[in-house]
């Protein structure tokens, strides 16, 4: 069973995922453009270069997203009810992807010891998406 995480972007999926691969690495797996679609899906001219679907692997876990399209209905509305929790490998992998993530963004609780006996820190990155950082030297089995 796999659990991943979509994204839902106002025309800047591109820019947020080109973001993403910076900060994570690898490749895309998949990527699809609304002007990839069959004719009959009813695109307007000016939304056919954004994002139908973008896929980029990240460890064992897929983030995915897509640019929201006016023909389908309204935008997408950010909410602060979820977060992504990203759990690195090392101390200074947590440090390196905060680092990045919160560049542009908010760091609202920066990289710490925590009582749980993990690195932990919370941001919010310049698109708007909650991210947690748990860095646990002793992971429980």
């Amino acid at each position: 069973m796999t659990l991943n995480t979509y994204l839902t972007f106002e025309n800047n999926c591109r820019e947020a995922f080109e973001f993403y691969r910076s900060v994570f690495g690898g490749d895309f797996s998949e990527w699809q453009t609304f002007g990839d679609g069959p004719p009959d899906m009813g695109i307007p001219d000016e939304a056919k270069q954004l994002v139908m679907h973008v896929s980029l692997p990240i460890g064992d876990s897929i983030l995915m997203g897509s640019d929201s399209n006016p023909a389908f209905g309204p935008g997408p509305v950010m909410v602060t009810n979820f977060s992504i929790s990203y759990v690195p490998d090392s101390r200074q992998d947590a440090d390196e992807k905060f680092a990045a993530l919160s560049d542009g963004g908010e760091a609202s609780m920066p990289m710490s010891e925590m009582f749980w006996g993990a690195y932990f820190g919370t941001c919010t990155d310049r698109f708007g998406i909650a991210w947690m950082i748990n860095f646990d030297p002793q992971p429980a089995d």
